[in-house]
């Protein structure tokens, strides 16, 4: 008896599954895991507070569990699950992108940028994207999987750690913000990205402890899942990757609009800002010639006019064989005058990274980064 493709594809899903990690659990399915393993339940605390709190993920470290205790606890709720493949810096030293493989051979990257005031990771919430927007490097490798809920955390746990030791230029020495702007589609991976959340804004020892109002969720408009946001009870900012104003065109940029037009996303996006209290974050790369005209501008002042919305333009980071490229600084200057004076607070984001191809919608973690 032959089995069916779906099948095939299902067992070839479950096999490629990320070991267990202590990230991947509540407090609660952590004792019970550490008990499991005929240990008693406080050690479940103790691992908590090495990973979240002290930032450490080497169990050699954790000098006050016993040696032959480590190795076991490790191998149950620890297992290293990315590997460094190649690190680059730019910005003189203040931005940092990791290039990862992780347990089964799938490649991420992450971005970790240092300001006076604050230092920022960009994480991937999927190895590639799903989304196929053209002007994207990560839409254009198309998706390898989603990454689980350890991934995406450790990621941040991994770049909070290098800021405590001090190897970002002239930043705090906490991480403050996350940002999941990286490779992938979060709301496509809408689970184990919430629970990511959770894990990362949950009190020590039971997460990181940064504030939910830090935290930032990227997504092209998935409609059901904005709406399954709201009633998450978080308060972490929405950003709308939204690239054009009309139909015509955004069905062309983000392939998505032709299942959910702008005046649905939009008006969800509304409905999370008031549910939440929270400003939307519209996101907007400026392409030359093609979404940059004035009347363009004007469109988006009149649908974004009064609403709990920011604008937030983005350069357009050149991608291998793309056929566009920004938009020229007069135009830009030009959009956001024309932004402001219909009321619409606008900012042009302070690109990092590009020289290293680390900047928005260049990720690709080819193999060629080995």
């Amino acid at each position: 008896m032959t089995s069916s493709p779906v099948l095939i594809a299902s067992a070839a899903r479950r096999a490629a599954e990320p070991p267990r990690h202590l990230a991947d659990l509540d407090m609660a399915a952590r004792r019970a895991a550490v008990a499991a393993s005929g240990e008693r339940e406080f050690r479940a605390g103790q691992l908590s507070r090495h990973y979240f709190g002290r930032l450490q993920r080497d169990p050699a470290t954790m000098t006050d569990l016993p040696v032959a205790l480590r190795s076991t606890l490790a191998s149950e709720l620890l297992p290293t699950l990315l590997h460094p493949v190649r690190e680059s810096r730019s910005s003189g030293g203040t931005t940092l992108k990791t290039a990862w493989r992780l347990s089964d051979g799938a490649r991420v990257e992450t971005v970790l940028m240092g300001y006076p005031d604050r230092a920022t990771v960009c994480v991937s919430s999927q190895a590639g994207c799903g989304m196929g927007c053209p002007f994207c490097a990560t839409g254009q490798a198309g998706l390898t999987r989603n990454l689980s809920t350890a991934e995406i955390v450790d990621q941040v746990i991994w770049c909070a750690g290098a800021v405590a030791r001090g190897e970002l230029a002239g930043c705090p020495d906490r991480l403050s913000r996350v940002v999941f702007m990286g490779m992938g589609e979060p709301l496509a991976n809408y689970d184990r990205t919430v629970d990511a959340v959770r894990r990362l804004t949950d009190a020590v020892p039971a997460g990181l402890g940064l504030s939910q109002r830090h935290i930032t969720l990227s997504t092209v408009g998935l409609v059901p899942a904005m709406r399954r946001l709201a009633s998450e009870g978080l308060a972490v900012t929405l950003a709308l990757s939204l690239h054009a104003p009309d139909d015509d065109l955004r069905d062309t940029l983000v392939p998505v609009n032709r299942r959910w037009k702008i005046a649905e996303v939009l008006d969800t996006a509304w409905d999370y800002a008031a549910s939440t209290g929270r400003r939307v974050s519209v996101e907007y790369a400026m392409i030359r010639d093609v979404n940059d005209q004035p009347w363009r501008a004007d469109l988006l002042g009149r649908l974004l006019l009064g609403r709990l919305a920011h604008v937030n333009l983005i350069p357009l980071n050149q991608t291998p064989g793309s056929r566009w490229t920004a938009s020229t600084k007069r135009a830009e200057r030009d959009f956001v005058l024309r932004l402001r004076a219909a009321g619409v607070p606008t900012t042009v984001r302070d690109t990092r990274g590009r020289e290293i191809d680390g900047a928005c919608g260049q990720l690709a973690a080819s193999e060629e980064t080995e």
